[in-house]
């Protein structure tokens, strides 16, 4: 079973670039799709960015768009979430996910819970001030 680690997070201002890790441990992730997924205080987890098994395909939430990019490192247990333009809405705790690219997709769109997901880390703090 994988297990996932996340880090990168930390306070930043306003307009700042944070790149974000997703580490897999005792596997490597060249099986699974991964979602990045965020939980702002008082909110539901919601979807970030998906990025499929063999790196053919990446979606990004409307939010995302334009500022967020997921990509994979060379090393294939690392997976990135690159974020530019950070706004203050952009502050949560962010998680990577691991599963079958549809249920991963499926759950970063909102079409499904992000409960069905198999496999969490256990999240990175990013807060950004005004």
């Amino acid at each position: 079973q994988v297990h996932l680690e996340e880090s990168g997070g930390g306070r930043v201002q306003a307009g700042d670039p944070l790149r974000l890790s997703c580490v897999a441990t005792q596997h490597t992730f060249d099986t699974y799709a991964i979602g990045w997924f965020r939980q702002a205080p008082g909110k539901e987890r919601e979807g970030v960015a998906y990025i499929s098994l063999d790196d053919s395909s990446t979606y990004y939430v409307d939010s995302a768009k334009g500022r967020f990019t997921i990509s994979r490192g060379d090393a294939k247990n690392t997976v990135y979430l690159q974020m530019s333009g950070l706004k203050p809405e952009d502050t949560g705790v962010y998680f990577c996910a691991a599963d079958w690219a549809g249920t991963v997709l499926a759950a970063v769109k909102g079409d499904v819970n992000y409960t069905y997901l198999a496999i969490w880390g256990r999240g990175t703090q990013v807060t950004v001030a005004p």
